[in-house]
């Protein structure tokens, strides 16, 4: 059992924070796939590369919208989130499913137990000095040839929130990150380049980057 990531200073006003913003996120119908056919097309292409090769555990699902729909497509997909409010809203919105209350440095994931690893916009959170270590330990979990695919929001420096979804009141902050320094991070923890997705603003405040990496046969 791989040993767990050092927990952030923060973690608890973060948790404390998405559990305030749970309901209006989910009313707000926020990360719907609907309207984001890119986004659709790059869950259907890891589907396809890690369908059969064991579990995939979606970190930070939030109320589930992503790993409900990798469990639509044939996936063998559960997801954890460090919000128990998250949690209650995916077990009530996908009962067909596995969620659980824990956070990305807390998994102690089993070498070689898994077949894929989502980290969808739900790491950004995680200090710069925290995120290579939590990479590192979805490495670690990985089978041969099973992917992680990270998504995050695209710039330089950090955010402090105060508000978010809504007006409601929020404490965390928000690492922004360069694609590159991505890959190194990923390459650092023992991955290899797959895929490369860079979207525009959107009309967020941000570009944002989603890329796929695997471990090595």
């Amino acid at each position: 059992m791989s040993d767990a990531v050092a927990q952030p200073a923060d973690l608890e006003l973060v948790r404390t924070s998405y559990d305030r913003v749970a309901d209006s996120y989910v009313a707000m119908r926020a990360g719907d796939l609907a309207p984001a056919p890119w986004l659709r097309g790059a869950l259907a292409a890891f589907a396809d590369e890690v369908r059969g090769r064991g579990p995939v555990l979606d970190v930070g699902c939030g109320p589930g919208t992503v790993t409900a729909h990798l469990a639509g497509l044939g996936v063998d997909a559960s997801g954890v989130d460090l919000s128990p409010r998250m949690v209650a809203h995916a077990r009530r919105l996908h009962p067909g499913l596995r969620f659980t209350v824990a956070s990305a440095t807390g998994l102690r994931l089993e070498a070689a137990s898994l077949g894929g690893v989502l980290g969808w916009w739900s790491l950004f959170n995680l200090p710069r000095d925290v995120l290579p270590g939590v990479l590192a330990s979805f490495a670690r979990a990985l089978v041969p040839g099973g992917q992680v695919l990270l998504g995050t929001h695209v710039g330089d420096g950090d955010i402090v929130r105060t508000e978010a979804y809504g007006g409601v009141p929020v404490s965390w902050t928000t690492h922004l990150w360069q694609p590159e320094q991505l890959v190194t991070l990923l390459a650092g923890a023992g991955l290899e380049p797959v895929a490369e997705l860079r979207l525009p603003t959107g009309g967020l405040a941000h570009r944002q980057v989603l890329l796929a990496a695997r471990r090595p046969d």
